[in-house]
């Protein structure tokens, strides 16, 4: 499930294109395709989004679900500066994906600060060598982004004049 935030608390992008822009997105990237859903639940709060909020949310309308959070490794690392990280181990699943640049041991670490954070389950990812900053960058630079993100997606962003630094439409 794809879940766009309306306000993501952690960090800000340059030339951010808006919450629905990135609904939009979102709904591209996944067209068609049934093992994804798109859900805007966050879009729908006020305030910055929070991973404990929005599992709480899930858990209480699907209780009989069980709910897996997949994150990187680097993001796992700062696990434990969460909102209520013992709570968000509690309502889901943490299965973190191998990244280059941040070792095993130091997630390992900083997830085993954390109560229920030994649970957590690694999973080696293939590197593609993708990322949303170098796809901005990319764009913003006017490099062809083909072949590296849905076709669909590259067209929105086109036509939109995502991540350009010009008004958006």
């Amino acid at each position: 499930m794809l879940m766009p935030a309306r306000i993501p608390p952690h960090k800000a992008v340059d030339d951010e294109p808006g919450a629905e822009h990135r609904l939009e997105l979102c709904r591209r990237a996944v067209d068609g395709d049934t093992r994804f859903a798109v859900s805007d639940l966050e879009m729908r709060r006020d305030g910055p989004s929070f991973t404990v909020d929005t599992l709480e949310a899930l858990h209480t309308a699907t209780p009989e679900n069980e709910l897996v959070l997949i994150v990187g490794g680097d993001i796992a690392a700062g696990f434990g500066a969460w909102r209520e990280p013992t709570r968000v181990l509690s309502l889901a699943r943490l299965a973190v994906a191998t990244r280059p640049g941040t070792p095993r041991e130091r997630v390992e670490r900083a997830l085993g600060e954390v109560e229920g954070g030994q649970e957590c389950s690694f999973f080696a990812m293939p590197e593609i060598g993708i990322s949303s900053t170098m796809l901005r960058e990319r764009i913003r630079r006017g490099e062809p982004t083909r072949y590296l993100m849905p076709d669909e997606v590259r067209r929105y962003a086109d036509a939109h004049a995502l991540y350009r630094g010009s008004p958006r439409g």
